[in-house]
């Protein structure tokens, strides 16, 4: 492809000229984000924003929003993610066994293509949270998947033919996968999740084409493992220093220190810089891991073609309620003071949104997303360390305590269910949760691949509030202000899309698909589909129709209980118990729901 082509791509998607740039983004994959008919990356561009061009269906007829097909995905249990669209065919996955359906658009949604991977099912138990998976991405004509097992595999997207496979983690070690990945350039880069299991945190990057493993960089332990220079990775402007992770742990606790990476990821072309979170630091008992337990809990931003790391910064030094940082880095410029600048937004499990120039580091913002978050007072933006209130730590109270009334719980203010931003409005829109715990840790032995956890937990609606568990929530991240809120019954487990048309898709899990206005956040449209919804709204355009489409299926986290079976209230990490009224109001699916504009 040309500069020129790409460049008038570019300016049709409605990006600024310097978001993409043809000797950093992949090309094929460039090109068919600036096109919103399709969608081919689970963030539906690199920015991670959710948004869509796409304006057919708007604030005065989405009203008139109908069933257009559905689609049964045969399998049960928690359904996250979306489809995507490339061309004429549509791409579904499903929880384990990570079944892959292609389908026919010019044909009623004909299956064309099935895959289905041979998985030992003892990786289901080593799963934390349920069997889910988020998703797929296309890239130079290639389905990529990662499946629960951690087998990395490149499938033809016309035939869903084998091109290559390789595996990326040991599930005998409790290394497994439930997050989709990113295609940039010439590679795959990929995550790992397990660090309940004492897992140590990784990622990793892939050849495109063979499958060969490129770099791995690593979350804590030694600088050359993690692909730092002491002198020139910072955290807020200074260098980082030598040992900078094993300085902050005890003897060799960083060799079981947790850090997954099982979030999302983006990539700045333009920087040429990819983003993406690390998790709570193990095991969950903080008395047994004195030290800020670098790099746990921190944002990293890398250079793909290396992985040599630019900056880190750390949201939760010493975590001690598993406020994991996984959660997307959504990418936009805006004018901050006055000058225009390269911002990362991110809205962390720990209850705080953070604005960031994702060149530097610098960190610019750090406000409290649902005013009942009490673990912390506030962050302090020159040292980026929150200011923890003493009777809600876990370590200062000590082990075999129940610390009482933590706000959020270990799931956090929201978990993985990605938020989106509308250019628009200049706002972004958040699916949370409303919800508080009791959490006391105890002393537990590392044995690998068995749960290493050493915390017991329980779950609630936030005490003297609205008595639901959720808020989609309008977020201002220049002023760090909450600019309008819904209340939910229960948490939004599902991830939000913006559109051009002025409105704002999201699911609910009771199962009901919600349209908002953008600008108030008045409800316009909701239909209740088969299951609960904890998938992502997508929309694409066929045959000059838009359509949207989410995936139903109770599960996640928030949905364990339904999803397994379980009923004892501490089950599930604590869950079960704080969602048990779940089971009144959905039931287990499998199901892709389609709507669409009447002829």
């Amino acid at each position: 492809m040309k500069r020129v082509s790409l460049l008038a791509l570019t300016l049709a998607a409605g990006l600024s000229p310097a978001s993409l740039s043809p000797l950093l983004a992949n090309e094929d994959v460039a090109k068919r984000i600036a096109n919103p008919a399709e969608q081919v990356l689970q963030t539906v561009d690199y920015a991670n924003t959710r948004y869509s061009k796409l304006d057919q269906i708007n604030a005065n007829n989405v009203k008139n929003l109908q069933v257009a097909w559905s689609f049964s995905t045969g399998v049960l249990r928690g359904h996250e993610g979306s489809p995507l669209v490339v061309g004429n065919i549509m791409y579904v996955h499903t929880p384990f066994p990570n079944l892959v359906y292609a389908l026919d658009l010019d044909q009623g949604g004909k299956i064309v293509w099935k895959y289905e991977p041979k998985q030992d099912p003892s990786v289901i138990p080593v799963m934390c949270c349920d069997t889910v998976y988020r998703g797929l991405a296309y890239a130079d004509g290639a389905i990529i998947l990662h499946q629960a097992d951690t087998t990395l595999v490149s499938l033809d997207a016309k035939t869903g033919k084998v091109n290559w496979s390789v595996k990326n983690g040991d599930s005998k070690i409790g290394e497994t996968n439930t997050a989709t990945v990113l295609p940039v350039k010439d590679k795959i880069i990929v995550g790992i999740s397990g660090a309940e299991y004492g897992i140590r945190g990784h990622i990793t990057a892939y050849d495109a084409k063979t499958g060969k493993r490129v770099w791995r960089g690593y979350s804590v332990g030694p600088d050359d493992e993690m692909l730092v220079d002491p002198e020139k990775t910072t955290s807020l402007g200074k260098p980082i220093g030598k040992d900078s992770s094993l300085k902050t742990w005890e003897g060799d606790q960083w060799k079981t220190g947790g850090g997954a990476t099982w979030g999302w990821y983006s990539y700045d072309p333009k920087l040429n810089l990819v983003y993406y979170g690390t998790a709570n630091p193990s095991t969950w008992n903080p008395k047994q891991r004195p030290g800020d337990n670098k790099w746990t809990m921190a944002i990293f931003a890398r250079d793909p073609d290396t992985g040599m790391t630019r900056w880190i910064y750390q949201m939760t030094p010493h975590d001690e309620w598993d406020y994991d940082g996984i959660n997307e880095m959504i990418l936009t410029d805006q004018k901050f003071d006055g000058k225009e600048r390269p911002l990362l937004t991110h809205f962390d499990r720990n209850g705080f949104a953070y604005t960031l120039d994702r060149g530097t580091g610098e960190l610019l913002v750090a406000e409290k997303f649902d005013p009942v978050v009490n673990w912390a007072t506030k962050v302090d933006l020159k040292t980026g360390r929150p200011q923890v209130v003493a009777k809600y730590s876990t370590d200062q109270n000590g082990e075999d305590v129940n610390t009482k009334g933590i706000c959020p719980a270990a799931l956090g203010t929201k978990d993985q269910q990605p938020a989106a931003f509308s250019p628009k409005t200049q706002l972004f829109y958040v699916p949370t949760n409303h919800v508080c715990m009791d959490y006391e840790p105890f002393r537990v032995t590392y044995t690998p691949g068995q749960p290493y956890v050493g915390a017991t937990l329980s779950m609630y609606p936030a005490p003297g509030s609205h008595g639901g568990m959720g808020n989609f929530i309008a977020w201002d991240n220049i002023q760090g202000k909450i600019k309008w809120s819904n209340p939910e019954q229960f948490s939004v487990w599902s991830g939000a899309l913006a559109t051009a048309g002025d409105v704002v898709f999201y699911g609910t899990l009771e199962g009901y698909l919600k349209a908002v206005d953008s600008k108030t956040g008045k409800e316009l449209y909701k239909f209740k589909t088969a299951s609960g919804i904890i998938g992502n709204v997508m929309t694409y355009e066929h045959k000059g129709k838009q359509h949207i489409a989410v995936l139903s299926g109770v599960g996640g986290w928030a949905g364990i209980g339904l999803a397994a079976g379980l009923t004892d209230p501490n089950a599930g990490l604590g869950a079960v118990g704080g969602y048990a009224a779940l089971s009144s109001y959905t039931n287990l699916g499998g199901q892709l729901t389609v709507f669409a504009l009447p002829n």
